[in-house]
């Protein structure tokens, strides 16, 4: 798809990798950017930085999603393109609290949900948009220090795949943003957390993501891997899952080896 002349709305976007986004695509000449976020004033911010429009909104909640796409709509003709990047992550395993798998449900996959069932409907019946899904590397290799944040990127990447799947033959793109390690908030907190230098090393900065994002939708490519080697880990789960699974549990024993 050509970004040129398209409405774009991205979520998220305040800092990291959909303020990164929200600047890249805001580059290629489009209609509007709207940059989205629960932080209003970040949010704010960013679309100051780049002549674009800034909306407060909390993706975990459906009437705030539908209120935004409403909104958008109603200023800009409509959506082409919805950069559904905002995420949380949660650390530890089945013992995280009943509230925290909660609400990394809500905004990991649920808030996906309510971004399709919102601007679906007007893309289809033009025959025409693109949903972009910032998913993780995780959601295709899980993560072995965060089950919840495996969980709920594994789930997103299942529900993007049956939006490709039911909605591809309708004029509707489908994309999934699959990084391993950026260098954002997120990321330096969970260094802090397991004092563990887990994904840090081979870290992009969330710049050559976005760029990573642009080539991805102009290829209309499902997925988008700025980590190319994580296709070839993929490849290996696939043909062989019990090799995979004790090769995940060495990493994970090496990597505990060297906390500090």
């Amino acid at each position: 798809m050509e970004l040129t002349g398209r409405v774009i709305v991205v979520t998220g976007a305040a800092r990291g990798i959909g303020r990164a986004l929200a600047i890249r695509l805001a580059s290629e000449r489009p209609k509007a950017v709207v940059v989205v976020d629960l932080d209003g004033e970040g949010a704010r911010a960013v679309a100051d930085e780049i002549n674009a429009t800034a909306m407060r909104c909390d993706v975990a909640n459906e009437t705030d999603v539908k209120r935004l796409v409403a909104r958008v709509e109603s200023e800009h003709g409509r959506i082409d393109i919805f950069c559904s990047n905002a995420g949380i992550a949660v650390g530890g395993g089945p013992e995280a609290s009943n509230d925290d798998w909660q609400r990394i449900w809500e905004v990991n996959l649920m808030a996906h949900v309510y971004v399709a069932r919102h601007v679906l409907p007007a893309m289809l019946a033009r025959k025409d948009g693109y949903i972009v899904g910032t998913v993780s590397a995780a959601g295709l290799l899980n993560h072995f220090f965060a089950a919840p944040y495996g969980v709920t990127k594994a789930a997103a990447l299942s529900f993007f795949e049956w939006l490709a799947i039911v909605h591809g033959d309708e004029g509707i793109r489908v994309s999934c943003l699959c990084p391993q390690g950026v260098k954002t908030d997120m990321l330096e907190a969970e260094r802090e957390r397991l004092r563990i230098n887990f994904l840090t090393a081979g870290a992009l900065e969330p710049e050559v993501v976005a760029d990573a994002v642009v080539k991805g939708i102009a290829a209309e490519r499902f997925l988008i891997l700025p980590h190319p080697e994580v296709a070839e880990y993929f490849r290996r789960k696939a043909e062989d899952y019990d090799r995979w699974l004790r090769g995940m549990r060495r990493l994970r024993a090496n990597l505990l080896s060297t906390a500090n």
